[in-house]
């Protein structure tokens, strides 16, 4: 039986890695808050101290954690997961980091012996829960080979992207349209409500003219009904709007509407919102005060 160490059960990662236990993997999963490990564990994964000691013993090493802060603390030092790796590990990471983070953890994977792959998801938490995540990566091609039975146990389709940070930057390139998107679609949503118009009618019209799409289709309805539950977080698609915007400044690339975006999400993220879901930034464009905590 092939086993797999998962770093990070948090609301997508632990739906990631039930879906493994389910798929007949082994698993080795660490998370920081160790109450979050409870389902994993019921289903017969093994709970570990330490990313080190997940990583121990396993062949893949999964991971997603919020940014290349949190990726540095589970992948260096003693109790990282490249100090429990044996050659040949392969490291399947699905956090949104930068390139550059991607390709350092790739190096200090290769002079292990070990392979890293860039490899961010495309969807939420329904999509991680029935295993129709997108997975963009890049990285060694062999390794990617290896590693597609893990990415067929917890999503629809894979692509390969290139050399390491290739996954990282479209995962980028990715988010910024998506952020991009959720913001025009709440300045649309404060007017149509402001003119009047009726809401069933305009999502059904909107829905089926020329900017339809899945995302309107899951965040217009939740603007109306000023229902804020995240599916995905504002305050991480500030942090991915900020790292596109360092992205783009490396590259030497003009950004103008990603950065005024990404002042919309920033401000939104100082006014308590962050928690909230991306839609949250309809808020910003309305200028009504963030819901009351229940």
């Amino acid at each position: 039986m092939t086993t797999v160490a998962f770093i990070g059960l948090g609301a997508m990662g632990s739906r990631m890695a039930l879906n493994l236990l389910a798929a007949g993997f082994a698993l080795r999963v660490f998370n920081r808050d160790r109450a979050r490990t409870a389902a994993a564990a019921a289903q017969g994964a093994t709970v570990c101290d330490t990313p080190a000691a997940a990583a121990r013993g396993a062949q893949f090493a999964c991971s997603i954690v919020t940014d290349d802060v949190a990726t540095r603390a589970v992948m260096f030092g003693s109790q990282g997961v490249l100090a429990g790796t044996a050659p040949g590990t392969v490291i399947v990471d699905s956090s949104t980091n930068t390139p550059a983070m991607a390709r350092e953890v790739a190096a200090a994977a290769a002079a292990r012996g070990c392979a890293y792959l860039d490899s961010p998801v495309s969807g939420s938490i329904a999509q991680a829960q029935n295993r129709e995540l997108v997975f963009m990566v890049g990285g060694d091609a062999a390794a990617f080979a290896r590693a597609q039975p893990l990415y067929a146990a917890m999503g629809r389709f894979t692509k390969h992207m290139g050399a390491a940070g290739t996954g990282a930057t479209i995962k980028l390139v990715n988010n910024m349209l998506s952020g991009v998107a959720t913001a025009a679609l709440a300045e649309a949503a404060q007017v149509a409500e402001a003119a009047g118009l009726d809401r069933a009618a305009a999502l059904e019209i909107l829905g089926e003219g020329a900017a339809g799409s899945r995302l309107l289709k899951a965040k217009l309805p939740k603007m109306f009904k000023r229902d804020f539950t995240p599916q995905f977080q504002l305050e991480l698609m500030d942090k991915d709007l900020r790292y596109f915007l360092a992205l783009a400044g490396e590259l030497d690339r003009p950004a103008p509407i990603a950065a005024l975006v990404r002042s919309q999400y920033q401000s939104g993220r100082r006014a308590q919102l962050g928690r909230l879901d991306t839609c949250a930034v309809f808020l910003q464009a309305a200028g009504e005060p963030p819901p009351r905590q229940g």
